[in-house]
């Protein structure tokens, strides 16, 4: 297929990218490698895709040394002209959308980012597909939809109507459009609902990279809600694999689906809802135990209360996704950590 990935330069989109050019797929991947965090980061993960820094000018494709089906640009979600002469000249069968203003606590700081990169963009994501014959548009949801609700698993069925952050609701708004999309226009539209993700490559604004960092440099690190938390921690892999299945599983509309009892997953329109979680919350306590081991060290804990915008626990129903896409993420998190702080080491030479 030939896939656009937005987001390229991102902890999700470089590791799918990766996926889909070694199953054979054509890629194109745009990200404006905006400065929300280290943008050095960013640049080492095109570079490990074959893409250097100094060929990267805005608006103008570079090919990949590394793979002859891999192409990418600088480029903002926002960009209306340059957005629907890349859909023209790209003629993609897929998109995955993955680019969007990330961070629960600094939507709290900096709002209008979110607005213009996770609303206006992805306006701009769905007029390319409308206006191109794109058959199947797959877009990065979050847990964070499920805002206020305490009953567990989430499930892609729920209402999730109680938001609690600006990010959460870009999110939701992004379901809402994309909807509105293949009831207008028949796009095939899927939204996949992550859960914590975290591995090699990851963002530093996350908290097994914070930690990490912290505990290898001898400063304590901050516990929210006094180490009660509990998070569906999801590894990069189990994600990737995840989405690049449900690439392969264009919806479909539901000829069940009934308007007086309203399935929030599916639809009379072509249009589907996946949670992608390892369906195994664990508590932060835990997740900090199992980073001790991996470094050889014991971290200095500064106890918090939760703050303003995180929900207390995640917790994914992964029904639908094994039963669609025959998949079932199962990395453990102790693999998974030691995987994350093998690649640490040898990034930063710690």
């Amino acid at each position: 297929m030939r896939v656009l990935i937005t987001g390229a330069a991102g902890f999700i989109g470089f590791h799918l990218a990766k996926k889909l050019l070694e199953r054979g797929d054509e890629v194109t991947g745009i990200d404006n490698i905006n400065n929300y965090y280290d943008v050095n980061l960013k640049y080492d993960r095109l570079r490990e895709s074959g893409i250097e820094k100094d060929k990267i000018d805005y608006g103008k494709p570079v090919r990949s040394g590394r793979h002859a089906g891999y192409r990418f640009t600088k480029l903002d979600l926002e960009d209306r002209e340059h957005m629907a002469a890349l859909f023209a000249d790209g003629k993609f069968d897929a998109v995955v959308n993955l680019a969007a203003q990330a961070g629960v606590r600094h939507s709290l700081k900096d709002p209008y980012a979110y607005i213009n990169s996770n609303v206006m963009g992805f306006l701009n994501i769905l007029e390319g597909c409308r206006h191109n014959n794109v058959k199947h548009l797959v877009y990065a949801s979050s847990s964070s939809v499920y805002g206020a609700n305490t009953k567990m698993p989430f499930s892609v069925r729920d209402n999730v109507d109680h938001p609690v952050s600006l990010y959460a609701a870009t999110k939701k708004a992004n379901e809402l459009m994309a909807h509105s999309y293949s009831s207008l226009y028949k796009i095939p539209t899927t939204g996949l609902r992550f859960f914590t993700v975290y591995g090699p490559w990851g963002r530093p604004d996350m908290a097994l990279f914070l930690f990490t960092k912290a505990i290898l440099e001898g400063r304590p690190i901050d516990v929210f809600n006094y180490g009660k938390m509990k998070r569906d921690f999801t590894y990069i892999d189990d994600i990737v694999e995840g989405v690049a299945r449900v690439l392969n599983v264009i919806p479909a509309p539901d000829p069940k689906w009934n308007g007086d009892r309203p399935d929030s997953s599916s639809s009379y329109a072509p249009y589907k809802l996946y949670n992608i979680g390892n369906n195994n919350p664990v508590e932060l306590t835990q997740f900090i135990e199992a980073l001790e081991d991996c470094l050889g060290m014991k971290a200095q804990k500064n106890l918090l209360p939760i703050q303003a915008g995180d929900v207390p626990a995640t917790y994914a129903d992964i029904d639908a996704l094994v039963k669609d896409a025959g998949f079932k993420p199962d990395t453990s998190i102790q693999t998974g950590i030691r995987l994350f702080v093998d690649w640490y080491r040898a990034y930063f030479k710690k």
